[in-house]
């Protein structure tokens, strides 16, 4: 008796009201070492090969979806989008104008900077992102050089290459190519001449764009050999004419196939955060030299999350285009209907300044794909204030909290709660049929279309050499029929009419970026790598509707979990919607960044709450906490004021009442900082003022301490000893 079969009926008759969310549950060995070898040799076998992949997409839904469903759409064989209305409080710009003229637009679309602030820090001692702003004023300044700086970057490189266990960045670069490319920068400052705000700044390319003269491997030890470069990737060369100083191909996981970052060829690129941990992929290297603080941003593709992935796993930006909004020739993905090129940065002004320069359609999507003019948000206050107020946020919150701990989406949650109390914000509860057929369909269009590209190159019997978790990758693949990817692309038109008539009630979809924080890395998987669909799936679950659709998202890091270890946010915007996902996303930031500046050390807290332990007192300083959770109101400055002794109870009373009224005035500090942190980006007084404040309770808190030296016996103050940071 034949199976039964599946009639959908069509999207446009669908009832949201009706969707009910299914917990994606993958069931997939997790396998490395000599038993991976083992497996790849048998799926690659005749006749049980095939069985086994067999097996495995009926244990994972995919066969139903494919084979038994009659579809009543048409297929999209690359994104089609419907005409959008302009975006608000946003400058255009002429894509096919020069990349510096974008740039300098850009530039003047973001909020005031700080020049000085970079250089308040001990240099030597302390950590921070340089800003690509920050260079620029340090090189005006005449206070560093390009070439200055490339030598910290060579000598750091070299460092991280000799370190046990090694943190291999880059997989192809020159050390003499940079420094005359410094050189060549550091002589346009020396003249008065830099080209833009981008001259002299340092940026890692992924090993999958072209670079001139480095050859592009793919993370591969073979395809420079059957591919060779002759020239930059448009996208780099965008860049260059910039003045951006290239440091080289970033490691990546081999072909773009992966989303943990490993590479048994070069060596896998280690989490910053904690080095027994993925950076996550494929655009690992970009990401991680991101994140170490080498280079203020990289460029990455993405396919099926690769910049964004790695991006919140590692606790920068990720800046996935709509596609077709940057130009792809010169990539090894420039064929493909899923993938972009797209910036990883340390900040969103950042990402945005990297997006204006590589921005621009090929003539072929421009007459193709009709593309909406590019625009930039306006970040000052006075050009976003009114923007925010009115914008609505989709959260499909079954979808939302299948995580992997309760950690990431309770950290995504709190964002949402302080855009809406900060800028009237709604969030709107949404739900999205087919994720299942979504995830399908994407893993059926990404992995065809891969696998037509390597086809050629595997009949020469290259693709023997490729990794053994990318060879389980190409079975999966070979399974795909025609038929299959034609159905697939029948759900890609579904899934976009979903997608078009939820961006009519919302205007950005909200999801955590990834499931789960950074996975830990197998040892056994270092030299043979590793196939873990389980954890794919967790750090897959959010991304791919950019990706099979064609939609703009960036990941921003919100926070971290328990273990240290960095949490994204995903903002998810309708075709051509750049600017609102960026201003949105700088937003968030800006708020964080306000909340690590009022937020004291651990070790100061502890250190503090020594001093007073003989008290009994208990002052948690820590603004930060209060504003991140945006209680109603602040916890107690004092919480609890008792006195060893009676001796004691009249004066410290007395010191009580000081205390509290220090404790209204924060509470007015924290009620004003709510309010109007917008409208100052750097909160110069706020902080003035919190400043002074904490130097009045620690004033108090030593009075006290001195009150009861001398009025306590010796023997209760023998183990004293108080040290003031």
């Amino acid at each position: 008796m034949g199976k039964k079969k599946v009639v959908l009926l069509p999207a446009d008759e669908v009832d949201f009201s009706t969707v009910k969310y299914e917990d994606e549950k993958i069931e997939s060995p997790h396998i490395t070492g000599s038993i991976l070898k083992l497996f790849v040799n048998v799926l690659e076998a005749p006749g049980i090969g095939p069985l086994i992949i067999s097996a495995l997409r009926k244990k994972n839904k995919m066969v139903v979806p494919l084979r038994n469903t009659i579809i009543p759409e048409t297929p999209m064989f690359k994104p089609e989008f419907p005409p959008q209305e302009p975006e608000q409080g946003v400058d255009l710009v002429d894509e096919a104008g020069c990349p510096e003229d974008r740039v300098a637009i850009a530039l003047n679309c973001l909020p005031e900077h700080d020049a000085a602030s970079c250089w308040n820090d001990d240099l030597a001692t302390s950590f921070r992102y340089w800003k690509i702003r920050d260079f620029a004023y340090a090189y005006r300044a005449r206070l560093a050089t390009p070439s200055m700086i490339a030598e910290k970057i060579i000598s750091a490189l070299e460092e991280f290459n000799r370190a046990n266990p090694s943190t291999p960045f880059l997989i192809s670069y020159d050390v003499e190519d940079v420094r005359k490319q410094a050189a060549i920068s550091t002589q346009r400052f020396e003249e008065g001449n830099p080209i833009s705000i981008l001259d002299g700044v340092f940026m890692a390319i992924k090993d999958d764009i072209d670079c001139y003269p480095y050859p592009s491997k793919g993370g591969t030890t073979w395809l420079h050999e059957v591919r060779p470069v002759n020239k930059d990737a448009v996208s780099v060369s965008r860049l260059r004419s910039c003045g951006v100083i290239l440091i080289g191909k970033a490691n990546m996981h081999e072909l773009g196939l992966g989303t943990t970052g490993n590479n048994a060829n070069y060596g896998t690129t280690r989490n910053p955060h904690a080095h027994d941990r993925y950076t996550g992929g494929s655009s690992s290297g970009p990401a991680a030299i991101v994140a170490s603080g080498l280079c203020s941003a990289a460029l990455g593709t993405d396919g099926g999350g690769s910049v964004r992935i790695p991006s919140s796993l590692c606790g920068v930006v990720g800046l996935k285009t709509t596609y077709g909004r940057t130009d792809m020739r010169g990539s090894l993905c420039d064929a493909g209907t899923v993938e972009i090129i797209g910036p990883i940065a340390s900040s969103v002004e950042d990402a945005m300044l990297v997006y204006a320069a590589i921005l621009g359609s090929s003539p072929a999507d421009r007459i193709s794909l009709k593309p909406s003019p590019p625009c930039f948000p306006n970040l000052t206050f006075e050009g976003r204030s009114s923007a925010l107020g009115s914008l609505r946020l989709g959260k499909y919150t079954e979808w939302f909290n299948d995580v992997q701990s309760s950690e990431i989406s309770q950290k995504c949650e709190d964002v949402l709660k302080r855009l809406s109390e900060a800028y009237d914000c709604k969030t709107v509860e949404i739900s999205i049929p087919e994720l299942h057929e979504m995830r399908t369909a994407h893993v059926v269009s990404i992995g065809s279309e891969s696998l037509c590209s390597l086809n050629p190159h595997c009949e020469e019997g290259n693709c023997s050499k490729l990794t053994y978790d990318t060879r389980t990758n190409l079975a999966l693949f070979r399974s795909f029929s025609a038929t299959d990817y034609v159905a697939a692309q029948k759900f890609r038109r579904r899934i976009m009419y979903y997608h078009m008539e939820l961006f009519k009630k919302v205007d950005i979809i909200v999801t955590p970026t990834t499931g789960m924080t950074a996975p830990v890395i197998t040892p056994s998987a270092l030299e043979f790598g590793e196939s873990n669909l389980q954890v794919s799936g967790y750090l897959m679950r959010f991304v791919v509707a950019a990706n099979l659709l064609g939609l703009p998202a960036i990941s921003i890091p919100i926070g971290y979990d328990k273990d240290g270890l960095p949490i994204g946010l995903q903002l998810l915007g309708r075709p051509w919607g750049e600017a609102t996902i960026l201003r949105v996303a700088h937003v968030i930031e800006e708020r964080d960044d306000l909340i690590k500046d009022l937020e004291l050390s651990k070790t100061e807290i502890v250190d503090l709450e020594e001093e007073v332990e003989s008290l009994k007192v208990t002052v948690p300083l820590s603004v930060a906490s209060d504003i991140e959770k945006q209680s109603s109101s602040s916890h107690d400055l004092v919480k609890t004021l008792t006195t060893e002794n009676d001796r004691l109870k009249v004066d410290l009373n007395a010191f009580k009442g000081e205390i509290r009224v220090l404790h209204e005035k924060l509470v007015k500090i924290q009620h004003d900082n709510h309010k109007n942190c917008s409208s100052d980006p750097k909160v110069t007084q706020l902080n003035f003022c919190i400043s002074n404040l904490k130097i009045d309770i620690e004033h108090k808190i030593n009075t006290i301490i001195d009150l009861k030296s001398k009025q306590s016996p010796p023997t209760l103050m023998k183990d004293q000893h108080l040290t003031r940071k």
